[in-house]
């Protein structure tokens, strides 16, 4: 179907939550993608961290393609293996505790927050500014970006906003305070890491006032940062992470992974999902968290890093660079815009990547990314500012 019938069909039937570029992709394989008109892209986005293992992983494929003609469904009233595997791998690959399977990020995201207020009920939840952790109420609630809640309010109290610095973390954890819920890299917000002194300073406050620490890692997970978390680089282990985005290979799931403490702090009822735990879901899932998982793949991630933020930091408008392994923010020079770079990056160099502000570009390829992919990216971003 030609582009302008897909923009007719949306004018009409879609509800206009979405500003889309004018592209349409029909196929992908790696770190490339082809529009409508065959045409090669380099994808640099990699549908917002979603296909760290590039996109149509064939183990990923064999695995969905497999299950799917057993299995798509039964609910989470009955048993099924690809389930208890996950939550044992994922487990087993991070905090020691136990797993709630869900559909997203925000999913995630709101597990842990109902997880939060059964460890303390009726305790205040610490968020960040520049945080970013859905779209749903608790989620969105925790997102303290006055454009995106203004519109929805009220919206679920006992938030508190703390400053980044670790006196200013120190001082809002209290006998009060529930959880302290962040992201160790805050990946909407700018690609803007959150520095190992405050990291320390909230573990040590939460350990204090017997709150629960959560990462947020959605974006930061699944081999993104060079280690298959990224709180194994802070020297601070939480007391329950999130993971999404990556987690399925290209399919929709979420997380919700505890250490021992928080393990059975949630009953049976407090929680639960149609969907989630899905054996296909579950299955795509398995492959790609094996894949994200392998040493080999971990320290490609981190040296391709190394070699990206290098390559942009020569760039004559960009003024600085920030972020770890495969996930990357630049911050570019007065009066050059991330959001109409990004356009042209698309449109004249078939390039995809994505802005989170007025100056500020983010990077995240799959992970498989080459060096020769790498470079070229770097010389089709180059010269679209003279």
């Amino acid at each position: 179907m030609a582009l302008a019938e897909l923009q007719a069909l949306e004018r009409e039937w879609v509800i206009p939550t979405y500003v889309r570029n004018q592209v349409e992709f029909v196929r992908g394989q790696g770190v490339s993608l082809w529009d409508d008109s065959g045409v090669e892209y380099l994808d640099f986005l990699a549908g917002i961290s979603v296909l760290n293992v590039g996109h149509c992983h064939p183990r990923v494929v064999a695995a969905i393609q497999e299950q799917t003609a057993k299995l798509t469904h039964v609910s989470n009233l009955y048993y099924t293996e690809q389930a208890m595997r996950l939550s044992q791998e994922l487990a087993q690959s991070s905090l020691g505790g136990k797993v709630f399977l869900c559909n997203s990020g925000a999913e995630a995201n709101e597990a842990a927050i109902k997880l939060a207020r059964r460890h303390r009920p009726g305790g205040d939840i610490v968020v960040l500014p520049d945080a970013f952790h859905g779209r749903t109420y608790g989620a969105l609630s925790a997102t303290p970006q006055e454009a995106k809640q203004a519109p929805f309010a009220p919206l679920v109290p006992g938030f508190v906003v703390s400053e980044k610095d670790p006196a200013a973390i120190d001082a809002a954890i209290g006998s009060r305070t529930a959880a302290v819920l962040l992201e160790p890299i805050q990946g909407e917000g700018g690609v803007l890491p959150l520095s190992a002194e405050f990291l320390q300073a909230a573990r040590a406050a939460c350990d204090r006032e017997g709150a629960a620490l959560i990462f947020d890692e959605v974006q930061t997970g699944m081999g993104r940062t060079g280690t298959l978390w990224a709180y194994e680089q802070t020297g601070v282990v939480p007391d329950a992470l999130t993971s999404a985005k990556a987690l399925g290979g290209g399919l929709p799931i979420g997380a919700l992974v505890t250490g021992e403490k928080l393990a059975d702090t949630l009953r049976p009822g407090d929680h639960g999902s149609t969907f989630a735990g899905g054996p296909v879901t579950c299955a795509a899932a398995l492959a790609a968290l094996e894949i994200c998982s392998e040493p080999d793949l971990l320290a490609h991630v981190s040296a391709m890093g190394e070699r990206f933020i290098a390559a942009l930091e020569e760039l004559p408008f960009v003024v600085s660079v920030r972020g770890r392994g495969l996930l990357i923010g630049a911050e570019l020079a007065s009066g050059v815009s991330a959001i109409e770079l990004a356009r042209r990056a698309l449109l004249e160099e078939r390039l995809v990547i994505n802005a989170t502000g007025p100056s500020s570009l983010r990077m995240e390829p799959p992970l498989i990314v080459t060096e020769a992919q790498i470079d070229e990216a770097v010389r089709r971003l180059g010269r679209l500012v003279p």
